[in-house]
């Protein structure tokens, strides 16, 4: 398969036959290319977030997972051809195994963190903030390597409501995950 022509629209169908070694997503129809990779501290992140989650769930129902891993947004009850919100979030907390397949997540994950890159940010900050909003994302995180910090939005009656910008300083509780507190400096080490 050649790369994908960026001017067409697209669906999950079109996106299994792509084999181009790069890592792509759809956000209606539209194809954004994820390359190049992320940055070595964006990974570090990476790193430190998806095993504190790990850790706090294991021996819970809910499950972290982290990119490249496959969310089908508005999804549900849509053949392949018809779907066309694929996405690659930096870490995906998903609590209902039945959403779950071998492909990915077939539907809203409750959570979703975005690390920051600067090819990135437009993107994380504007497109996948709407479509994780309409696609009823309980809590969306925006994590930002550089400055580290987190910026938290929490769904209420349809909408992200802004909690605020964490810093090295603070903890975190995590909304979705009763008892769960993440110290940041320890992320940001």
């Amino acid at each position: 398969m050649t790369i994908p022509n960026e001017k067409e629209k697209y669906s999950y169908a079109d996106y299994l036959t792509w084999d181009t070694g790069e890592r792509f997503e759809l956000i209606n129809g539209e194809l954004f290319n994820m390359s190049p990779a992320p940055s070595r501290r964006h990974q570090q992140v990476l790193r430190e977030l998806s095993t504190a989650f790990s850790v706090f769930l294991r021996d819970k129902e809910c499950e972290v997972f982290f990119a490249p891993f496959d969310v089908r947004l508005l999804a549900e009850n849509k053949e392949d051809g018809a779907i066309d919100n694929v996405v690659q979030p930096d870490l995906s907390i998903v609590c209902d195994q039945n959403k779950l397949d071998d492909k990915g997540c077939n539907g809203t994950p409750d959570m979703i963190i975005e690390v920051l890159s600067p090819s990135s940010v437009k993107l994380d900050r504007w497109q996948k903030y709407q479509l994780y909003e309409k696609a009823g994302v309980k809590e969306y995180w925006l994590v930002d390597p550089v400055n580290e910090s987190v910026e938290v939005h929490l769904l209420c009656e349809g909408y992200y409501t802004f909690q605020g910008v964490f810093t090295k300083e603070d903890t975190i509780s995590v909304q979705v995950l009763t008892g769960m507190e993440l110290a940041l400096h320890q992320i940001f080490a």
